[in-house]
């Protein structure tokens, strides 16, 4: 345990501050699952939205400094991959 109350102070700011940065990762991660989700089930329209918003949260998550932006471009990169490779395998019915 920390002895001085600078070093107590630091101790409490860090555990909240850990907290607020774990609810934000979990919102994250619940994005992209969401956005796997819907491109697996082969729902462009649906899958493309998600997407879009899950490369949205994942932009503000590296804004707050939550993430490390390359490891958000990774995850980014990863969506979009997948969601063109659906695309490519299966073109939407116009009409």
């Amino acid at each position: 345990m920390a002895h001085t109350r600078s070093a107590r102070k630091r101790a409490r700011i860090s555990s909240k501050r850990g907290q607020h940065n774990k609810s934000i990762r979990s919102q994250c991660k619940t994005h992209i699952n969401k956005a796997n989700k819907l491109v697996d089930a082969g729902d462009y329209a649906s899958a493309q939205e998600a997407v879009r918003q899950a490369i949205s949260v994942l932009d503000r998550t590296v804004q707050k400094g939550v993430i490390h932006r390359n490891n958000a471009a990774r995850h980014k990169a990863s969506l979009t991959r997948k969601l063109e490779s659906t695309l490519s395998a299966s073109p939407p019915s116009v009409g």
